[in-house]
């Protein structure tokens, strides 16, 4: 996935402290759903009609190219997280230099702004860059700033520093495809406050090289239809979550996630695993509710409905959650590396279809993996919604081909993946010699807008933003926790 790609906002799609659960006591804000019961999957699954599940959203988290991040709400996408920017043009320079007032009580001329580089209609085909202009003035220079004027027309300013002469300069990285301007803001160090330029704003275009075609084997977006492992674990996920911050209007969502095997099938409960924003919403402070598991629902013929019996293997109805709390306590994009969550699902009460009621006794649940991808290439699975009731995937060598890209530290990267929305927290598989098999080593978490990449969080523990293992942490609190809803915070 590259952030050099443009990119245009389109519908297309957590030391540690503890693990926060879900909770079904009524004086908490993290409700998953009702108590326990024989009724409460039916209730569930006639809850959402043909109209319901129709109106429902992928919960998909994009960056658009200014690193700006958004999820899909009602109507539109909207602004998600802290509004820190995931990736966005930085610049690299020493310490901005900056003069003490001075100079003649009588200079009332602005600086001069002369030799700017790159000059107007430059193109730029990589995405780095060092911006320089010759700044002049008999008081001398207080500071220099250099504004950039992003394709969607947002400005940043940069401070400049001093080079030899009268030469100031920064150098650039992350730039992205586009029409882009650049002008010079320099403020001398005359007495009261200074005199002030303002350069006329340089045009300049970033047209990146293009990338090399997908190698053979390589599928950017393609309905799997080979029976596997894969094939029956996976499914579609609905649930309903706060669209706003005080939680009082609540709306349809829809992502992909998959039945894990947990280690003992007669446990009293199985495991679903999937995105952490597909569990838990950090921005209200509460649990999805309502929330359904279709498994291998491709396999109905039809696309999903309220009618379970329909479905090979029919519904699951989790009574619980579990995520990191970095998930909880942290914004994106700060949460990242913590984009992994699961769904506990009792082995009674909790099945609407016919048959076994234990999620994991009927369906042949895969393992994860906690340790280093030993294969080069991966497998990433998902319910696009587009698709319904298709399962989708792409596959390709595991890491990013050519140029740098955000959050690199934190993901694991496919780069010609073109899965949509609807297909977040679905599968990567590490792939086996057979196709649709092996341990699952990552979930679809967040994408570029208008292009195609699929990031995914490191199982391995090998991001140094948590402390190794953490993620095998998670999934042992997962494993430990009662299938009842309940209330908890564990420390890993």
């Amino acid at each position: 996935m590259r952030a050099s790609r443009k990119a245009a906002v389109t519908a297309a799609l957590m030391s540690i402290a503890g693990i926060a659960f879900a909770t079904q006591a009524a004086a908490a804000p993290s409700i998953i759903g009702a108590a326990n019961s024989d009724d409460h999957a039916a209730d569930v699954a006639a809850l959402w009609t043909p109209a319901k599940r129709a109106a429902a959203i992928g919960r998909d988290i994009v960056v658009d190219s200014e690193g700006r991040s958004f999820i899909g709400k009602p109507g539109a996408l909207a602004p998600y997280g802290s509004g820190k920017p995931l990736a966005s043009v930085s610049a690299a320079s020493p310490k901005p230099t900056k003069g003490k007032p001075g100079g003649s009580t009588g200079d009332t001329t602005a600086p001069a702004i002369s030799g700017r580089d790159p000059g107007s209609g430059t193109t730029l085909t990589t995405p780095d860059r060092v911006f320089s202009a010759s700044v002049v003035d008999p008081s001398g220079v207080s500071s220099v700033a250099f504004v950039l004027t992003y394709p969607s027309g947002l400005t940043r300013s940069y401070p400049a520093s001093k080079g030899s002469g009268d030469v100031w300069s920064i150098s650039f990285s992350g730039f992205t495809d586009g029409s882009w301007g650049w002008s010079v803001v320099a403020k001398d160090l005359a007495p009261n406050g200074g005199n002030t330029a303002t350069s006329s704003t340089l045009p300049f275009v970033v047209s990146l090289a293009t990338e090399p075609p997908p190698a053979p084997g390589d599928v950017a977006n393609a309905s799997w239809a080979t029976p596997s492992p894969v094939t029956s674990a996976s499914g579609r996920l609905y649930f309903e979550m706060p669209t706003n911050k005080r939680a009082n209007r609540w709306g349809g969502y829809v992502c992909s996630a998959t039945a894990v095997a947990d280690g003992d099938v007669f446990d009293g409960r199985s495991l679903i695993l999937t995105a952490a924003h597909c569990v838990y919403d950090e921005a209200s402070g509460y649990f999805a509710r309502n929330v359904m598991f279709i498994p291998n629902q491709q396999a109905s013929g039809t696309a999903t409905d309220r009618n379970c019996t329909n479905d090979v293997m029919g519904c699951w109805v989790p009574t619980a959650g579990v995520v990191d709390k970095d998930w909880t306590t942290r914004q994106w994009p700060d949460n990242i590396p913590w984009d992994y969550g699961y769904y506990v699902v009792p082995n009674s009460g909790a099945h609407t279809g016919d048959g076994e009621s234990a999620l994991e006794r009927v369906v042949p649940a895969m393992s994860i993996s906690f340790a280093t991808p030993v294969q080069g290439r991966t497998s990433a699975f998902g319910y696009s919604y587009s698709e319904d009731p298709k399962l989708m995937y792409c596959a390709q060598a595991r890491g990013f081909t050519g140029g740098t890209s955000a959050g690199a530290a934190d993901n694991w990267w496919l780069d010609k993946c073109g899965l949509s929305g609807g297909a977040s927290g679905g599968p990567w598989l590490d792939e086996s010699t057979v196709a649709g098999e092996g341990s699952i080593i990552s979930v679809n978490s967040w994408g570029y807008s208008g292009s195609p990449g699929m990031a995914g969080p490191k199982l391995d523990g090998s991001n140094a933003t948590y402390r190794a293992r953490t993620p095998e942490c998670v999934f042992t609190a997962a494993k430990n926790a009662t299938a009842t809803p309940n209330i908890k915070v564990a420390s890993c």
